[in-house]
């Protein structure tokens, strides 16, 4: 490959299945790929730009987001830092940092998501233990269930359906309660859609049927190509708009009533089952959003 070809930061701490499949793709289109962690970043105002990234000896062409490890508030906010400087720098950044922030944070994605007029399940959140109780008690009073899940986190890890059960400990949630309305799935075999969204188009679609009310890959569920048209693709189509993605996968469910409701939207999303059900390269299209739409005229070969 020329010296001069661009050179793509993939962001990711684990390379694994994806950051092949996209380094596979990059380099089919004559773009280096270049794996490094965010947490290895930093910025240094003593450095030309600001910012700097190990390996690279000027600003990358173009960054995309595979992933952002764990840690400390402040951790997570100095790695976005990173995105923000390289984006305010002219490298585009794909999902750019603000997109990830409001994906992240699951409690400001139904806000947003409310607030664009997206169906999408009643939520709480809250740091009283006082008010949580009482929005427990009031939707059991109203015969509704509900579920808790962490602020921040993934792949259906930690989720509760609380059923008839005690409101979890705070420490358990890190003192910030996250509370969903249940919607039982079940007379139709537990299951939910994932839909990716590339730019403001439905790529493709799945329905995840899972073997309890979590409906995950990651926690076993089995998945199905489905076609996306009318409000499946509406509605996703609008969830990644109202949250700035360049890309998604959002999460719909359908309620007892036939209405579709968006659960999540996630920033930076896993695609390997999809992949197992579409007949298209995943990471191609990808990529090919990210150097047709994203890098400047004239950078790529």
């Amino acid at each position: 490959m020329a010296s001069d070809a661009p050179t793509v930061l993939v962001a990711t701490d684990d390379a694994g299945w994806h950051g092949r499949r996209l380094d596979a793709a990059l380099l089919a289109r004559n773009v280096q790929p270049r794996t490094v962690s965010l947490r290895d970043c930093a910025l240094d105002l003593t450095a030309p730009d600001g910012v700097r990234v190990p390996g690279f000896a000027r600003r990358p062409d173009a960054v995309f987001v595979r992933g952002i490890s764990g840690g400390t508030l402040e951790q997570i906010v100095l790695r976005l830092d990173v995105l923000h400087a390289l984006q305010a720098l002219g490298v585009p950044v794909f999902n750019h940092g603000r997109a990830i922030e409001k994906s992240v944070d699951k409690a400001l994605t139904s806000f947003l998501l409310h607030r664009a007029g997206i169906p999408t399940p009643p939520t709480w959140a809250c740091e009283s233990r006082e008010q949580a109780l009482a929005t427990l008690a009031a939707e059991r009073a109203a015969g509704h269930e509900l579920v808790i899940k962490p602020l921040f986190g993934s792949q259906g890890i930690g989720v509760q359906r609380l059923g008839d059960g005690a409101l979890p400990a705070g420490e358990d949630f890190d003192h910030a309660y996250y509370l969903q309305r249940f919607i039982d799935t079940s007379a139709d075999g537990w299951h939910d859609f994932r839909v990716f969204v590339i730019g403001r188009e439905v790529v493709a679609a799945m329905i995840r049927r899972g073997t309890d009310w979590i409906s995950n890959v990651a926690q076993g569920a089995q998945c199905e190509a489905v076609c996306a048209d009318g409000d499946l693709a509406r509605l996703a189509v609008d969830a990644a708009a109202a949250l700035d993605m360049d890309y998604a996968g959002v999460d719909l469910i359908r309620d007892r009533d036939g209405r579709l409701l968006v659960v999540e939207v996630n920033g930076i999303p896993a695609w390997r089952g999809l992949q197992s059900v579409c007949g298209f390269d995943v990471a191609e299209r990808l990529v090919d959003r990210l150097l047709g739409q994203r890098l400047a005229a004239g950078c790529v070969p």
